[in-house]
């Protein structure tokens, strides 16, 4: 079982996740956009084993929380789900090579694989 923090700033999409994850196994934190995700990776002591993030949100986007969470946490995975694959793609904040991108719309089983997979890695 992973412990996972998801930052993603519409509720009915969190809340979907939150249950296909702990469906799968796995226990989910939920947050309502990456300023409220950063301040519990800095105050909860648990490990998170992978965020999982929005990129287009607002106060702050998932890749700077991405960038700011794997310098508190190194050992921190990180995957994205937006609906905005080729902007995010166009990101020079964004190592493409390292990045898992989910593009929305996408089927919750497909996220499950995707996260396991991640995870095993």
């Amino acid at each position: 079982m992973a412990r996972i923090l998801i930052a993603e700033d519409d509720q009915s999409m969190s809340g979907f996740l939150v249950m296909a994850l702990e469906k799968a196994g796995h226990k989910a934190v939920a947050a309502e956009n990456g300023l409220d995700a950063l301040k519990i990776l800095e105050e909860d002591e648990k490990e998170f084993d992978l965020l999982l993030t929005d990129i287009v949100m607002p106060g702050m986007d998932g890749i700077e929380l991405s960038n700011k969470a794997t310098k508190l946490r190194e050992n921190l995975k990180v995957m994205f789900i937006t609906g905005f694959a080729a902007v995010a793609m166009g990101r020079d904040d964004l190592d493409a090579d390292k990045a898992e991108i989910l593009s929305k719309p996408f089927h919750l089983n497909d996220l499950v694989k995707q996260v396991e997979t991640l995870l095993a890695a």
